[in-house]
């Protein structure tokens, strides 16, 4: 920035990042409902292998359901869920917002501690009917 004569140079205020701003929680969330977004791409693509391996054969599909089953896999797919339930979750949060509705400071605490207890109600509640019903096991 040129100074004019008679005038000298201000300094341009630097954007506020999160040293200046504590964490509160709908900016975590907000966080979160990013990187599970982008976490969804990863794990869809097991998903993809697995509906791959079905449509091929009985034999590609036992072979990928054998990976499936494993417990490192066990807790991606344990985490895609969660993943998924959360930005599900989230995106809702997001719709009610865009009505107009739910901007007092009550109400987006309220929605915001909501949508991660839901989600982690919600994965809780699939992965009991996962193991319940025997579909995680071969």
């Amino acid at each position: 920035m040129q100074a004019t004569p008679g005038r000298t140079a201000r300094e341009r205020p630097l954007s506020p990042h999160l040293q200046v701003y504590s964490p509160l929680i709908n900016m975590m969330m907000s966080i979160l409902h990013r990187i599970t977004g982008a976490a969804l791409y990863f794990g869809s693509v097991i998903l993809a292998i697995w509906l791959i391996a079905a449509a091929t054969g009985p034999e590609c599909y036992a072979y990928v359901s054998s990976w499936l089953v494993t417990i490192p896999v066990q807790l991606i797919l344990l985490g895609y869920t969660w993943a998924l339930m959360h930005h599900l979750v989230g995106g809702v949060r997001h719709f009610i917002w865009d009505t107009g509705a739910g901007y007092d400071l009550k109400t987006i605490d309220l929605l915001s501690w909501g949508s991660l207890a839901l989600s982690l109600a919600l994965t809780a509640l699939i992965w009991i009917g996962v193991v319940g019903f025997g579909f995680g096991g071969a």
